[in-house]
């Protein structure tokens, strides 16, 4: 056996404590933490509390979050809480035409109640939902009538869009959704509905998903669409448009409309029944009828609803109604919307009678003699051979220094004469052919077809919208550039045109050469200070009926077929505040429609829509700064066409607009209710001292070159326009300034003189400008159709 060494068992480790010291340094305690900061509790308490504590405060707050939501939507909806509570309005829009918005009303009506059934004629109907202790007011919209349409989704609650399971969306209904999108929408609710009946279950979830996606690209909150033919999406329609929160749309606050119920027109005041919704609606102020323009307020009577027996449910007597308001006459708003400009005041006229005779103690010298009889110089007109005085009376008379020129006129030379005698002659000795002969050979030389008179109408427009897109390429192409006439002075043709040294900074007055639409129009010392104090004292007048109240409105002047535009389109009123009916001149802030491919021109004729109210407007349009700044001179660049992807001012005279108003414009159609969205925007603000200048171009060519020096020709074409516009600076199209020199020859060549070595390539320009103002306009109104000439004829 081997010997091994023996090893005693460790039972003893020794183990020296770390050192331990109340009073480290700083320097120990930083390399312990090594970078980390623990944060010290106020309380030290164990790891299990601290998490019990976190969840109680989670718990808590997703409570309080629960609770304010709560309190938001019963603020919210508390108007159409109670059995008195005022309705939801529920505008049904169809979007195509093999959809009856009546049934799908009757059948969310159903939904809620089986028995209900919606009147048969249309128009608006009221359902009270006791299951969800609120009422629905149904406005069920006829199909391709644009204009009741927005009116009725302007007052709203919910929108109710609905979709065919068959027929797909064709242009109209595109460009109603677009139109709807630009001037701001409810809450909205998206059924689908055919009037083949229910679809079939295979097909559904295909058909449900793309019509789900369709109307997401103009709504995009919508993640739904309701079957109709099913009862139990139907039912959850109905609750979304029950117990729902509706959406604020942003400019319709501090605003008053009412959609009305009821309607009669006697000598000539209108009644309209209805609750007020929005802000208080206040007697003093003019309410707004689309179609119809502003008017004033007679009266407000209450109109509550008739008592409902709580024990039997049945109703009950009429409550009798109560006047709530009449307009002060010390504060009331009046119907005058412009000024009334004195032409007389500057006017010179001719002396009267009296003015003329004689001073008493003068003599009879000093009066003037009557004219004598035969003294008065007789006219005598030429008339043409071959010409009978009827013809001969259309011709316009030359000037009296012609007539005194004798047979030839001043600076022409007698040969010219004599050749335009032989001429003449020339003319009467050729044979007069019989008419029958003469029928004859125009039919052998030319074969002339006369059209009907929509066939020529047709094509004057082809070639009109032909020349006009023809006219925005070369716009487009060589922007502002014109070419200076050849029969008429330059110093003529643009006489109202003026240089400027530099575009954004050389001053202008706003103030100079207005037109006589500037007299009649009102200018703000400052809008935002007026629109804030307008607001203020409208919030603090107590005089208002407060909205959820039902009222019927008595309106003077009113046109007697205002009130059958019921039949079609609801009634709806919208308060106006103060000074929102003077006219002034208001700029927008516009984009063209990227779906819109004819060309907008500046001054074609449009139709305005901003807030209520839709106006027949010529707009101007201009550039629009940067951060929409005025710069130095307040002076922005005409902008002859409107162009995609630029967004540009619109500006024209119209009523006073507070708030960030929507705005949009449409062009008219042959098809009344189908017309065109061209662009789209916002109030930007009503400034009166905008300028919007237009600016041409004459062009000019290098025909000489020597370094600095040029000899240009084709710009001007007599050695007086030169000397007239030798003031204004050159420039060409590679960068250089210069300036006229003098004129050379008698043909309109000159030279310059430039900042730089000119090129032979290079293109003079002179750039010359003018303010331009756009066209009073209108208020627009909506043309009469086949339904409503039928109701006015009931």
């Amino acid at each position: 056996m081997t010997a091994s060494a023996h090893h005693h068992r460790p039972t003893l480790k020794q183990q020296n404590k770390s050192f331990k010291s109340k009073h480290a340094t700083k320097g120990a305690l930083k390399e312990a933490a090594k970078g980390k900061t623990a944060r010290q509790s106020p309380k030290a308490t164990p790891a299990s509390n601290a998490a019990a504590k976190t969840r109680i405060n989670r718990r808590n707050n997703s409570k309080q979050t629960q609770i304010k939501k709560r309190q938001e939507l019963v603020s919210a909806t508390r108007i159409f809480s109670g059995v008195d509570g005022a309705p939801r309005i529920v505008a049904v829009v169809p979007l195509t035409d093999d959809i009856s918005a009546q049934n799908v009303a009757v059948a969310l009506a159903q939904s809620l109640d089986p028995s209900a059934e919606g009147p048969s004629s249309g128009g608006v109907w009221k359902l009270r939902a006791d299951r969800f202790k609120t009422s629905l007011q149904f406005i069920p919209l006829p199909y391709k009538h644009l204009y009741a349409t927005l009116d009725a989704c302007k007052a709203a609650d919910y929108v109710v869009f609905v979709l065919s399971s068959t027929v797909e969306v064709d242009a109209w209904g595109d460009t109603l959704l677009r139109t709807l999108q630009a001037q701001g929408l409810p809450e909205v609710v998206t059924v689908v509905s055919s009037s083949e009946g229910p679809m079939e279950p295979k097909e559904k979830p295909g058909i449900m998903k793309s019509l789900l996606s369709f109307i997401q690209y103009f709504v995009p909150s919508q993640s739904r669409v309701y079957d109709v033919h099913t009862g139990s999406d139907t039912l959850n329609a109905a609750r979304a448009l029950c117990e729902g929160r509706p959406s604020d749309v942003k400019w319709r606050e501090g605003r008053a409309w009412l959609v009305g119920e009821h309607t009669r027109w006697e000598d000539g005041v209108l009644s309209v029944t209805g609750v007020v919704r929005g802000a208080p609606l206040s007697a003093n102020r003019l309410v707004h009828l689309p179609n119809y323009g502003d008017y004033q307020i007679s009266k407000i009577m209450s109109a509550p609803l008739p008592r409902r027996s709580k024990a039997s449910g049945e109703v009950g007597m009429d409550v009798e109604s109560a006047l709530l308001a009449e307009p002060d006459a010390s504060s009331a708003d009046s119907l005058v919307s412009s000024n009334d400009p004195d032409d007389m005041a500057n006017e010179q006229t001719w002396p009267t009678e009296e003015e003329m005779r004689p001073a008493p103690g003068g003599s009879a010298a000093d009066s003037i003699p009557d004219a004598k009889t035969g003294t008065t110089p007789r006219r005598v007109r030429k008339v043409p051979k071959g010409m009978s005085e009827y013809q001969a009376a259309w011709i316009i008379d030359e000037d009296d220094d012609d007539e005194e020129g004798g047979e030839g006129q001043e600076g022409e030379p007698e040969g010219d004469e004599e050749m335009r005698d032989a001429e003449e002659e020339e003319e009467e000795e050729t044979v007069e052919l019989p008419d029958q002969e003469m029928e004859s050979e125009s039919r052998r030389s030319v074969a002339f077809q006369d059209l009907d008179m929509e066939e020529e109408d047709r094509q004057l427009q082809k070639w009109r919208s032909r020349n006009r897109e023809q006219e925005e390429k070369d716009d487009l192409a060589f922007p502002d550039e014109i070419d200076t006439p050849l029969d008429v002075a330059a110093r003529t043709r643009f006489q109202r045109y003026r240089g400027l040294r530099s575009f954004r900074t050389s001053p202008w007055d706003p103030y100079e050469n207005l037109p006589r639409d500037y007299a009649r129009i009102f200018q703000f010392e400052d809008y935002k200070r007026t629109e804030r104090a307008v607001r203020k004292r409208a919030e603090e007048d107590g005089t208002g009926i407060e909205p959820g109240t039902r009222i019927t409105v008595f309106m003077k002047g009113v046109p007697e077929e205002a009130s059958h535009s019921a039949s079609a389109a609801p009634v709806v009123l919208f308060g106006l505040m103060q000074h929102e009916h003077k006219k002034t001149v208001l700029n927008f802030a516009v984009q063209r429609n990227t779906e819109y491919d004819g060309s907008v021109r500046s001054k074609d004729p449009l139709v305005l829509c901003v807030g209520p109210r839709r106006l027949r407007v010529n707009p101007v349009y201009s550039q629009h700064t940067r951060g929409g700044g005025k710069g130095a001179n307040n002076v922005h660049k005409f902008e002859r066409y409107l162009r995609h992807g630029v967004t540009n001012v619109a500006t024209t005279y119209g009523p006073v607009v507070f708030g960030q108003q929507p705005c949009y414009l449409l062009r008219e159609t042959e098809d009344p209710q189908a017309p065109e969205l061209v662009a789209m925007g916002s109030f930007m603000n009503p400034d009166t001292t905008r300028i919007v200048a237009k600016r041409i171009i004459l062009t000019g060519h290098p025909f000489k070159v020597h370094k600095k020096t040029a000899t240009v020709r084709y710009m001007f074409f007599n050695p007086d326009d030169i000397n007239y516009f030798k003031p204004i600076q050159l420039y060409t199209k590679y960068g250089r300034t210069g300036h006229i020199k003098e004129s050379l020859g008698t043909h309109g060549y000159f030279k310059a003189h430039f900042d730089g070595p000119i090129n032979q390539m290079d293109t003079v320009c002179m750039s010359l400008y003018k303010r331009v103002y756009p066209k009073w306009g209108e208020l627009w109104k909506e043309p009469a159709t086949a339904s409503s000439s039928d109701a006015m004829e009931e």
